[in-house]
């Protein structure tokens, strides 16, 4: 007995495997337009994009060796942005820790809550140099501009992210310290810390390497650091010594991330 196939339905053969999102592909199309004028609102043009390739291949060619013959002012503004990145990390933590308490929509209510995110926002709102530009105009140009800069960085990160962490803890654990009859101090530390401690401590390694960072910015609008030293040597055209600071710079943030990796492993 030999089997006939059967005609496709009617219904299987008018269905398609994908149907085309005609809405996603003209968001996608209206975006590109949107970007074409954009790129025309803002002066770019092939021939100031060919300009500017010539004129970056002379400033290499002007850095080209670097420079280290002003090697005792590079190690003092490098030593000078690692203790604003330490000095910085260390105080935004202390402040951000009972800042990301407060902000846990799980462990206070929403009179408390809904202010202490207000702040936070208000800390993240601006990029660091923007602060740091506000703290040199206040107190002066130097260190404690920039580690003033950074801290305000620091608490709205790390306070953000210790709250977010807080409030995706298990309560049973929480619950159960409570039962034993313990006071909300005593919950917090034996109830909420030892879940959250392994990521505060990849919190606290990213925050340092971010302040790091960021202290040769804010240290170009007058916050100290090697970034000082960095837009004093471009101000003088010594653009050999410009990239031997470069240089410097990159190596001391692959350090650094290689302790923090190394921190990471031994304390989680």
């Amino acid at each position: 007995m030999i089997a006939t196939a059967r005609p496709a339905s009617s219904d299987a053969a008018g269905r398609v495997a994908f149907r085309p999102n005609w809405t996603a592909r003209a968001d996608w199309a209206l975006l590109a337009l949107y970007a074409v004028y954009a790129a025309t609102q803002l002066g770019f043009s092939p021939e100031r994009f060919a300009g500017g390739l010539a004129h970056g291949q002379q400033f290499l060619a002007r850095m080209f060796p670097p420079n280290f013959s002003r090697w005792e002012l590079i190690q003092s503004g490098i030593l000078e942005s690692l203790q604003i990145a330490v000095i910085a990390t260390v105080i935004g933590i202390a402040v951000a820790l009972p800042i990301g308490f407060l902000a846990a929509r799980n462990l206070m209510p929403p009179w408390v809550t809904w202010p202490t995110r207000i702040l936070i926002a208000l800390c993240r709102s601006f990029h660091p140099i923007i602060v740091a530009i506000l703290f040199v105009k206040a107190i002066g140009f130097g260190a404690l501009a920039g580690v003033m800069a950074l801290i305000v960085a620091s608490v709205g990160f790390i306070a953000k992210l210790f709250a977010e962490a807080i409030e995706e803890i298990s309560l049973k654990q929480v619950e159960a310290v409570r039962a034993t009859g313990a006071g909300f101090l005593s919950t917090l530390i034996m109830g909420v810390q030892p879940q959250v401690l392994p990521r505060f401590i990849g919190f606290a390694t990213y925050q340092l390497d971010s302040n790091l960072r960021n202290s040769t910015m804010v240290g170009i609008v007058g916050g100290g650091g090697i970034g000082a030293t960095l837009f004093t040597a471009y101000q003088r055209f010594d653009f050999d010594v410009v990239l031997a600071i470069l240089i410097v710079i990159v190596a001391l943030i692959m350090v650094a991330e290689i302790v923090s990796g190394w921190a990471r492993k031994v304390f989680q």
